[in-house]
């Protein structure tokens, strides 16, 4: 089993396709319910692959487990998948947490429970969960009953992990008016907000500025999500032309506020590109170097926004997830107030 998830573990973060993953997970359900020996026996007479769910690839896997030997394909994926880690590792290692990702409450592959234990074996000592919003149906939005179901699962993994901690985020849709896609009393009721635009990002220029600036002056807002929702096309996916707005006057909206511009880590979206990082910068901007990670995986791609960082030489002083999770909430706090 622990050959089978850790191979999954590795396809997530290479951007491998679902159901890839999904096969070894898959197959990982099925080895755990097999009666005591039964496994070795199958493995003894060749006949692993026999198994519902279990193919060559994860029956491979499972035979060299069984028989106590390295795995070439875990191997080879430990190699291919790895995420370098170059000049900003410093930064890196002084991260605590990460402001977003999401877990099966919407599009994530992965439950809270294990996002957070991926997280703390990675070094970190808190993570806000930001699951999507109603307006992303497809990737199975919250509705405000399922906000506070899951905020109750959120205790009770903070009660089982503590002291690591999981907060209370959501990533909200900034809607083409400017105003966010939940209401403005159950947002103040979360740990952390981060507004992202998702659709009708070809917006005209002087319109999608209005948006943004609208979106960050909403005092719920904590953190601008992958501000101009570019895709670069990396691991084979298909890339997507950037926003266009005018970031001279989203970046100080962002200043003036307090919200913190996020470098978004995916290593498809590398969002804003470097010329719109530079200008954040700037502007003062404080920074949250997130994963937007859906599978436990990717939690590891922080290193990438790290890199770009440390090649415009910023420390962890400018960076919003380098504190620890009291000092994160206090500051959020004041700046809201403010």
């Amino acid at each position: 089993m622990e050959a089978l998830e850790r191979a999954a573990y590795l396809l997530e973060r290479a951007l491998s396709p679902t159901a890839k993953v999904k096969a070894f997970r898959r197959a990982a359900e099925v080895v755990s319910g097999l009666g005591p020996g039964e496994l070795e026996r199958l493995a003894a007479a060749g006949r692993v692959t026999e198994l519902a769910g279990v193919g060559p690839s994860t029956g491979g896997v499972v035979d060299d487990a069984v028989a106590g030997r390295p795995s070439a394909y875990l191997d080879r994926l430990e190699e291919e998948t790895a995420v370098p880690i170059g000049e900003g590792g410093a930064l890196r290692d002084a991260l605590l947490g990460d402001c977003h990702l999401h877990s099966t409450w919407s599009d994530g592959g992965a439950s809270i429970t294990e996002m957070a234990e991926a997280a703390q074996a990675l070094g970190h000592e808190w993570l806000v969960l930001s699951d999507h919003s109603p307006r992303m149906s497809v990737a199975r939005g919250l509705t405000p009953e399922r906000m506070v179901a899951q905020h109750a699962e959120i205790a009770e993994v903070n009660e089982a992990m503590a002291p690591f901690r999981v907060l209370r985020g959501m990533e909200v849709d900034i809607n083409e008016d400017g105003s966010l896609d939940f209401p403005d009393e159950l947002l103040a009721q979360l740990d952390v907000v981060v507004a992202s635009p998702h659709i009708k990002l070809g917006m005209e220029r002087p319109a999608m500025t209005r948006r943004l600036v609208l979106a960050v002056a909403n005092p719920n807002v904590d953190v601008l999500g992958h501000c101009t929702g570019r895709k670069v096309g990396w691991g084979g996916s298909r890339p997507r032309p950037p926003a266009s707005f005018d970031a001279e006057v989203v970046f100080a909206a962002c200043q003036r506020f307090g919200v913190a511009v996020e470098v978004n880590c995916r290593p498809e979206r590398q969002d804003p590109p470097d010329e719109l990082l530079a200008l954040a910068l700037e502007w003062g901007c404080d920074l949250a170097v997130d994963t937007d990670a859906h599978a436990p995986g990717q939690l590891e791609w922080q290193a990438y926004g790290c890199d770009r960082l440390a090649r415009l030489g910023i420390g962890p002083e400018r960076v919003l997830n380098a504190r620890n999770a009291e000092d994160v909430l206090a500051h959020l706090a004041q700046r809201s107030s403010g």
